[in-house]
C-alpha cells in the first residue's frame, strides 16, 4: 500500500470476499485486520483476492518491530510527563527567585519547595526508569555506562533537595533533576525514532514463501496442508500462478518458472520432467507435480535467509561514535565528581556544601550534548533525504554511508528497470502489434506482459483471443496465430534468434518482436558523477553474461561480473573487503539480500522484495539513480556535522567542568548550562536541512 487510496481499495477487495464481516488497513504498519468466518473462507482466498488487485500479501504471524515500537512509545509517554513537571517545576523555581529578591516569607518559600517536590519526585521515578534500569545492570555486571553518572546525578540531586526542604533551607534542584532527565529523554526518544523510521516491510522471508500446498495422496486424492507440513517425498500439485512451495523435482508437467527472486534473471526458465525447482520462485506457464527433495528450512529460500541473517549479525559489531566516546564518558564523571568532593573536603568546606559542588559537576557534565550529538544529526538528515524520497532504516546507516570508497550494482531491477520493453516497438504496426496482445494477454511471461503494456500504451483495442493455448518453452497459439520462439513459429524457416518472440498470423511472414531490459534514465550520468568522484564503481549481476556485458557499457561499468550466486556476491564483498574498501551495495532481489547484509552499506530501490528492503539500510523511491548521489552527499555532511556537535559537546565540558569543580557553578546552574549546550548541538544539526551539499571524494585507490 502506498496511498490511502490504496488502502480504501484493500479493504474493498476483502469485504467482497464471502464471509469477510469487517476489514481495516494501516497504511503506517502495512497491514490489514480482517475478521472473517472460517468455514466461508480462509486466508489464502484473502490473500488471492488482494492479489487481483494487483498487492502482494502474506499471513502475519509476529514481527520484533512490535517490541521496539512498544519501547519508542514508552519513551514518549515518559517525555511527556518529565517535560510536564519540568515546565511547572521552573514556574515554581521563578516564584522563589522572585521571592528571594523580594523578601518572600520562609513558610511561603517552603511550600513552594514542597510544590516542587510533589511535581518532581514522583514525576523523576516515572520519566528515569529507563536510565536507572540501565544502570543498575550495569553495576550488577561490574561495568560503568553512561546512565550510571545519569542515574547518579539526579539521585543526589532529588535527595539533598528533599534533605534541603526538610530542613527548610533554600539549596533546593528539583527544577534541576526533572529538567536533566526532560533533555535525556529527548535524546534517547531521538535515538528509537531513528532506528523504527521506515520500518513496516516484512522482516523475513513470508512474503516469498507459499503457506500452503496442495499434497497428492498415495490414492490420488488432493489435499491442502501448511507448507510447514510438508516434508521430503511428497508430491506436490502448483497451479500456475502460484509459488512453489519445497525444493524438487519435476514428475509430471512442463511450465516456465519464474526464478528472478533466485538468480536476479528476468527471463523465465523452461522446466520440464527430471527439472529441479525451488521453493519461492513462481511456475507462470502450466500445472506441475513435484516430488519434494527438501522443506522448511532446508530450502534454498531458508539458506538464503540464513545468509542474510549471518551477515547481519557480523555487521551488528559496528561501534557508532556516540558509543565509542561513551566508553570514557563514565569513568572521567565519577572521577570528576569524587575528585571536586574529595578537594572541598580537604581544603575545610562542610559536607554539604561540598556535596552540591559534586553534584554541579555530575549535572554539568551530564551527556545531553553527547547523547544528543548523534541523533539530532540523524534526525536532520533522514529528515531531508525523505524528502527526497529516501527512507533510512537503520541506526548507523548513515555512518557507514559516509566511509564508503566503492559502489557495486545488482543489474536487474537496480541498474535497469527491471521489465522488458518492446524495443523495436515503432517497426510494428498497429494490427500487428493488436494481433500479438490479444494473444501474449493470456500469459504471464513477462516478454507478454510488455506486449499487452505497449499496446495499451499505443491505445490499442483488442480482446482476448479464444481458446489460446501456452506451450512452455515455445509460446502462445490460437488457432492460425502464434507467438511465441522462432523455431515454434516459424516452423522450418530460419530467423535467426535475434529476436526473443515471434509473431505470426496464417500465412502471413512472422513478425520479429526484440526486447530489452532499459536502464534507469540516469543510470550513465550516475555512474559518471561516482567515478568522478573517486568512487570504484562495479556490477555483479546473477544475469546472463550477454545481459550484463550490454549494461555494463551502456553504462560505463568496466568492472563487473556475469552468473554470480548470492554465495559468490558475498565472496566477491569480502574480496573487496580484503583490499580495504568499504562496499555501498544496491541491489533489490532475494539474490542480493545477503550481499545487502553483508556490504559496509546498502541501499534498495523501493520494488525490491521484503527481504532485500529489510537487509539495507536505505530505501529509494522513483525510477531515477540520482537518490544515490542524494545519499552520499547527505551521509557525508552528517557525519561532519556530528564531529562538529561531539566538538560543541567537549567545548562546552572544557569551559563548564572547572568552573563547577571550583565551585562557581551551582547545580540549577548546571542544569541551565546543560540545556543550553543541547539547544546548541540541536540548532547545529539542522542547519543540516538546508545546506547546499556535493559529493564527497574520495582518494582513488
Amino acid at each position: 500500500m502506498a496511498c490511502g487510496s490504496c488502502m480504501g481499495s484493500v479493504e474493498r477487495a476483502l469485504r467482497a470476499t464471502p464471509g469477510v464481516a469487517a476489514a481495516r488497513a494501516s497504511l503506517a504498519a502495512k497491514r490489514v485486520a480482517v475478521t472473517f468466518d472460517e468455514g466461508v473462507t480462509e486466508p489464502q482466498k484473502l490473500i488471492a483476492a488482494l492479489e487481483r488487485r494487483g498487492y502482494r500479501a502474506a499471513e502475519m504471524v509476529g514481527s520484533a518491530d512490535e517490541s521496539a515500537a512498544a519501547r519508542a512509545d514508552d519513551l514518549l509517554r515518559r517525555l511527556g510527563v518529565a517535560g510536564f513537571a519540568a515546565a511547572n517545576v521552573m514556574l515554581l523555581s521563578e516564584v522563589v527567585w522572585f521571592g528571594a529578591v523580594t523578601d518572600m516569607d520562609p513558610a511561603t518559600t517552603s511550600l513552594f519547595h514542597w510544590l516542587s517536590a510533589l511535581f518532581a519526585m514522583p514525576a523523576t521515578a516515572y520519566a528515569a526508569q529507563p536510565f536507572f534500569r540501565s544502570a543498575l545492570a550495569a553495576l550488577r555486571a561490574g561495568q560503568l555506562n553512561m546512565d550510571v553518572p545519569i542515574s547518579l546525578g539526579i539521585v543526589l540531586a532529588l535527595g539533598m533537595s528533599l534533605f534541603q526542604t526538610i530542613r527548610g533551607t533554600d539549596q533546593v534542584y528539583f527544577d534541576a533533576a526533572i529538567s536533566l532527565t526532560f533533555f535525556l529523554l529527548i535524546g534517547r526518544y531521538l535515538d528509537e525514532k531513528v532506528r523504527l523510521r521506515a520500518r513496516g516491510a516484512a522482516e523475513n522471508l513470508l512474503g516469498l514463501k507459499a503457506l500452503a500446498a496442495d499434497v497428492i495422496g498415495a490414492d490420488g486424492s488432493v489435499r491442502r496442508v501448511q507448507a510447514k507440513a510438508l516434508a521430503p517425498g511428497m508430491r506436490v500439485q502448483v497451479t500456475p500462478g502460484e509459488r512453489i512451495p519445497v525444493d524438487g523435482r519435476i514428475l509430471s508437467g512442463a511450465t516456465q518458472v519464474d526464478t528472478s527472486l533466485i538468480t536476479g534473471e528476468t527471463v523465465p526458465r523452461v522446466a520440464s520432467v527430471g527439472g529441479v525447482v525451488h521453493a519461492g520462485t513462481v511456475n507462470l506457464a502450466a500445472a506441475i507435480v513435484v516430488e519434494a527433495t527438501a522443506t522448511a528450512d532446508n530450502t534454498l529460500l531458508a539458506e538464503i535467509a540464513r545468509l542474510v541473517a549471518a551477515a547481519e549479525q557480523g555487521r551488528g559489531h559496528y561501534v557508532r561514535l556516540a558509543d565509542r566516546a561513551a566508553r570514557l564518558y563514565a569513568p572521567a564523571v565519577h572521577a570528576l565528581g569524587a575528585a571536586t568532593l574529595l578537594g572541598w573536603l580537604l581544603v575545610g568546606a562542610g559536607f554539604e556544601q561540598a556535596l552540591t559542588y559534586a553534584v554541579a559537576v555530575l549535572i554539568i557534565t551530564c551527556p545531553c550534548a553527547l547523547a544528543l550529538a548523534v541523533p539530532a544529526v540523524q534526525v536532520a538528515a533522514t529528515g531531508r533525504l525523505f524528502g527526497k524520497g529516501i527512507i533510512v532504516k537503520a541506526a548507523d546507516g548513515l555512518e557507514r554511508l559516509s566511509e564508503v570508497d566503492t559502489v557495486v550494482f545488482d543489474k536487474t531491477g537496480t541498474l535497469t528497470r527491471g521489465e522488458p520493453s518492446l524495443a523495436n516497438a515503432d517497426a510494428i504496426d498497429d494490427a500487428t502489434l493488436a494481433a500479438a496482445a490479444s494473444l501474449a494477454i493470456a500469459s504471464r511471461h513477462p516478454y507478454s506482459r510488455a506486449v499487452v503494456r505497449t499496446a495499451h500504451e499505443r491505445g490499442l483495442a483488442f480482446a482476448v483471443a479464444s481458446d489460446v493455448v501456452e506451450e512452455p518453452g515455445r509460446g502462445l497459439a490460437s488457432g492460425s496465430r502464434r507467438l511465441g520462439s522462432a523455431a515454434w513459429v516459424s516452423g522450418s524457416m530460419d530467423y535467426g534468434e535475434a529476436a526473443s518472440l515471434w509473431f505470426s498470423d496464417g500465412a502471413a511472414a512472422p513478425v520479429a518482436l526484440h526486447f530489452e531490459d532499459q536502464l534507469r534514465s540516469d543510470a550513465q550520468a550516475v555512474v559518471g558523477a561516482l567515478r568522478q568522484a573517486g568512487y570504484c564503481v562495479c556490477l555483479v549481476s546473477g544475469d546472463r553474461e550477454a545481459a550484463v556485458r550490454t549494461a555494463a557499457v551502456a553504462a560505463g561499468i568496466d568492472d563487473w561480473a556475469a552468473e554470480v550466486r548470492p554465495a559468490g556476491k558475498i565472496e566477491r564483498l569480502l574480496g573487496l573487503k580484503a583490499e580495504g574498501r568499504r562496499v555501498l551495495m544496491i541491489g533489490d532481489g532475494l539474490n542480493d539480500a545477503p550481499a545487502l547484509a553483508t556490504a559496509h552499506a546498502s541501499l534498495s530501490p523501493a520494488t525490491a522484495t521484503d527481504v532485500s528492503q529489510t537487509a539495507s539500510d536505505a530505501v529509494f523511491q522513483g525510477e531515477r539513480l540520482a537518490p544515490i548521489l542524494d545519499v552520499l552527499s547527505v551521509s557525508g555532511a552528517a557525519q561532519r556535522m556530528a564531529v562538529e556537535n561531539f566538538a560543541i559537546a567537549l567545548a562546552y565540558n572544557a569551559v563548564s567542568v572547572p568552573l563547577a569543580m571550583l565551585g562557581y557553578v551551582t547545580p540549577l546552574i548546571a542544569a541551565l548550562a546543560m540545556s543550553l549546550s543541547s539547544i546548541a548541538v540541536t540548532g547545529n544539526a539542522l542547519r543540516l536541512r538546508v545546506r547546499r551539499l556535493a559529493l564527497p571524494r574520495v582518494k582513488t585507490r
